[in-house]
């Protein structure tokens, strides 16, 4: 489902080149979870805005379900980022002034869906991840881990292709942090692709596959059993 092939990507700091990613390759089928560890500067937040095309690469080749995404234009990045992939944030990025619902059906505002289909979604989506019983509540009027599955429900909302999550357990408590990688587990179970940035080897674990990155290059990967 996605291939990598000699990515480069540097940064100007001043005077200062960085080599971010330095000649990456990689392939991520369809329904793996896939977690991608290393420090800070290793390069797996670069990685995951290029794969989230958030961020273009300087060099290589990026191929998405066959489509070469490097050669895109912003107009069609952003139509591949609506409708084929999914993002989890550690800081969840919801909207205060939205009720759960509203913050899920945020992304169907450009598509064709109609309102009312995009409520029904939002309310199935909410009811899967626990949270039917707080579809009226605001984010402040939430935990962290309530606003974190309002974030899964948002990402789901357009079928997307693949997850990419972002530390999504960064800002939560270890109870809770089993809890939505309990949760991720099971929509990988049920068919979901995802990609994960973690700094945390427990919650690696969760993954079939680790990737782990030093310098801008892999340096390992694991097959978890």
């Amino acid at each position: 489902m996605i291939t990598l092939k000699d990515i480069r990507k540097s940064f100007t700091n001043g005077e200062e080149t960085i080599v971010a990613l330095n000649d990456v390759s990689l392939s991520i089928q369809e329904n793996e979870f896939v977690a991608f560890m290393g420090s800070s500067g290793s390069g797996k937040s670069t990685m995951m805005n290029i794969l989230g095309c958030l961020d273009t690469p300087d060099s290589g080749e990026y191929l998405l379900n066959g489509n070469a995404v490097n050669q895109l234009t912003d107009e069609a990045l952003s139509k591949i980022r609506n409708e084929h992939i999914g993002f989890i944030f550690q800081t969840f990025h919801l909207l205060p002034k939205l009720d759960a619902i509203g913050n899920v059906k945020l992304p169907l505002r450009y598509s064709d869906v109609s309102d009312e289909e995009a409520k029904q979604r939002a309310q199935a989506l909410l009811e899967k991840v626990g949270l039917g019983h707080r579809m009226h509540h605001r984010p402040f009027e939430m935990s962290g881990g309530q606003r974190q599955r309002v974030a899964i429900a948002r990402a789901l909302i357009n079928r997307p292709t693949m997850i990419l999550a972002d530390e999504p357990t960064g800002n939560l408590d270890s109870k809770t942090s089993d809890d939505i990688m309990a949760l991720l587990t099971e929509l990988h179970q049920q068919g979901q692709t995802i990609v994960m940035v973690t700094h945390e080897e427990n919650i690696a674990d969760y993954a079939q596959k680790v990737i782990t990155m030093k310098d801008g290059q892999i340096i390992s990967e694991k097959t978890n059993s």
